[in-house]
């Protein structure tokens, strides 16, 4: 296996729930902490999404291990932020059995 360039900074973020005084809430999300990650491209496709064109790029996200339940560790639904770039994690696995990198699968759309 080659050794990954980690050269992207990404900061990771989990969703915080607010509530919004009318007995709902609002979503908001928070900073966990910055993380270095090699970040690639895979499939893209453009949809329609309540009559607006949305461009969706599958990514693969890789970053250093980290132990389960550990803050630095990726888990689904959370997001890294990329500057103005938004990456919604999908899923998160070991990409080997010593767990010294772990494989994000992201979604990023944006609005064409």
């Amino acid at each position: 296996m080659s050794v990954l360039e980690m050269n992207r900074r990404l900061v990771l973020e989990k969703p915080a729930r607010q509530d919004d005084g009318a007995g709902g809430f609002e979503q908001s999300w928070v900073p966990v902490g910055v993380i270095w990650a090699h970040v690639a491209a895979r499939s893209g496709r453009e949809v329609l999404q309540g009559g607006v064109s949305v461009s969706r790029v599958d990514f693969v996200v890789t970053v250093r291990g980290a132990p389960t339940g550990s803050p630095a560790r990726p888990v689904p639904h959370q997001r890294f932020r990329d500057g103005s770039r938004v990456f919604h994690i999908k899923s998160v696995a070991e990409q080997d059995a010593q767990g010294r990198y772990l494989i994000c699968l992201a979604k990023e759309e944006t609005a064409v």
